[in-house]
């Protein structure tokens, strides 16, 4: 048997005491989020569901999600977890496409209002059986007519409950891909994919029991942040300072004044960190305790890399998987000396090959090719998608859509999405190879490169650039720099000066909407 609640109850059994929530004022015990994990999942066992049914999660990073999230595991059932983002007929479509028998929504805000749009999804699906309304104060009436709320349906119930007993192959999480290439669709992870995958990332960062202080910025629905940080924090007794919604300069506040040891971020949360460190932040004081920086989500800029070493003293480890891969396929092994661009070695268990289009295997040092994986944090498969499943996985390898090299020494180096690739004149361009360029003009503090149609070359290269705070530069002063700077076919002929950058919920950059 394996379940994944096991990881909060054991550290609950040996550390009942220890900080494991933190968010402002509220502070909650492991023992406190075991307890009410157990509430759950006795409310949703009287409520009718069995193993193998699905309940979707629709929560920003506050205590309610683990909370939630555990004792959904405990009583069996699958995890459904879903982007705070997503509007109504979104919604819908995900808890159909999940065959979803309970939904519990957080309120929202006026600006965000989860809670209604979740309540219209809920309404629209028949075979959604329960809803259960997350307010703010658990104590409050609720604030949508004829939505029950989650404070009211736990009341009076047992914080004791014995996790239902599930085999490491049965599903524990559908996570459904971010639909940056097409309609979303639900990644089945086991018990044991995940669990491994906890398992070897603490190793990776070498952490202690009840040691660690997690900085929790990534959302809790995306796999980075629930394996990476919540999980494996989780069954290593860490205390996870939870914050809803990345704001740099909190961000560094939390750092300096509560001694966080683990940061892990997407490049832009790195950037934006850089950009919060002013003169009036002890600096020193955050260096001195912060034990491991982690990157991934995309690749990380070497000019990031070096300004995060120089200012903070730590070398951000870059690590890459996707949420088929449980997330984690290669990583920064901390036994060999960190290599600045690269996304690092296959972990224990997990092989990794470059290949072409037939799934032929690139055999050439330093040629570029699709990353494939094979190991034990492969998914199931799309559920209920057995032909998008056969599209991906053959002979247990899971070919990824993203490009990349790999050196004499086994590194890998993300080059870039297929999909995102540039073909001008014939010529392969690599954005992220322009990106990289970009970001050493001392004007540009951000940049994206897209393809843009073009009658004669077939694309052109076009770049959004970001200026550095106080710093004037134009277009045509970045394209006559890019000139000197990049091969003839490579160097971008169209800039765009822009004030912001369109990105997820994840922090990743959305290409497509500035395509």
């Amino acid at each position: 048997m394996l379940n994944l609640s096991s990881l909060l109850e054991d550290s609950a059994r040996k550390y009942p005491t220890r900080d494991a929530l933190v968010l402002g004022p509220t502070r909650l015990t492991y023992a406190q989020v075991n307890g009410a994990a157990n509430q759950v999942a006795n409310l949703l066992v009287e409520r009718g569901i069995k193993p193998g049914d699905k309940v979707a999660l629709s929560c920003p990073n506050l205590p309610y999600f683990p909370i939630v999230y555990y004792g959904i595991l405990k009583a069996g059932a699958v995890v459904v977890p879903l982007n705070v983002l997503l509007k109504s007929r979104e919604i819908a479509f995900h808890l159909e496409e999940a065959d979803v028998k309970a939904f519990f929504c957080f309120q929202g805000t006026p600006d965000l209002p989860m809670g209604e749009e979740g309540f219209k999804a809920f309404q629209s699906v028949a075979d959604v059986e329960h809803f259960f309304l997350i307010t703010a104060d658990p104590a409050a009436e609720s604030p949508i007519e004829g939505a029950e709320t989650m404070g009211r349906a736990l009341a009076g119930k047992s914080p004791v409950f014995d996790a239902v007993v599930t085999e490491a192959t049965d599903t524990a999480i559908i996570l459904f891909t971010s639909g940056t290439t097409g309609k979303p669709k639900g990644a089945e992870l086991s018990h044991a994919n995940t669990m491994m995958n906890v398992v070897t990332s603490n190793r990776l960062f070498q952490s202690k029991p009840g040691t660690d202080s997690h900085l929790l910025c990534l959302p809790l629905f995306h796999t980075f942040g629930a394996t990476v940080q919540m999980h494996a924090g989780f069954s290593m007794a860490a205390t996870l300072y939870l914050v809803p919604r990345f704001d740099a300069e909190q961000v560094v506040g939390l750092m300096q004044s509560e001694d966080i040891t683990f940061f892990a971020g997407v490049p832009t949360m790195w950037w934006g960190l850089l950009q919060a460190l002013t003169p009036e932040v002890d600096v020193d004081r955050i260096a001195k305790n912060l034990r491991i920086g982690v990157s991934g989500g995309a690749a990380l800029p070497v000019e990031i890399i070096s300004q995060v070493k120089e200012r903070l003293h730590v070398t951000v480890l870059e690590g890459y998987g996707l949420s088929e891969t449980s997330p984690v396929a290669t990583f920064s092994d901390p036994d060999m000396e960190p290599r600045p661009g690269s996304i690092g070695v296959p972990i224990w268990g997990v092989e990794v090959k470059l290949i072409n289009d037939d799934w032929s295997e690139v055999t050439e040092i330093g040629e570029v090719g699709e990353i494939a994986i094979k190991g034990h944090n492969i998914m199931k498969g799309y559920y209920g998608r057995p032909e998008a499943t056969a599209e991906v996985i053959k002979n247990g390898w899971f070919r990824s859509g993203d490009l990349a090299r790999k050196d004499e020494d086994g590194f890998y180096y993300i080059v870039d999405r297929s999909k995102d690739m540039i073909i001008r004149g014939g010529f392969n361009v690599y954005p992220r190879e322009i990106e990289e360029v970009l970001l050493t003009h001392p004007a540009i503090s951000l940049s994206a490169v897209i393809g843009v149609p073009h009658d004669s070359h077939g694309e052109e290269i076009k770049a959004f650039v970001i200026l550095k705070p106080g710093v004037e530069a134009t277009a045509e002063e970045i394209v006559a720099w890019g000139k000197e700077q990049m091969a003839g076919y490579k160097y971008p002929r169209l800039v765009e000066i822009v004030p912001a950058l369109p990105m997820t919920a994840t922090g990743k950059i959305l290409k497509r909407e500035l395509r």
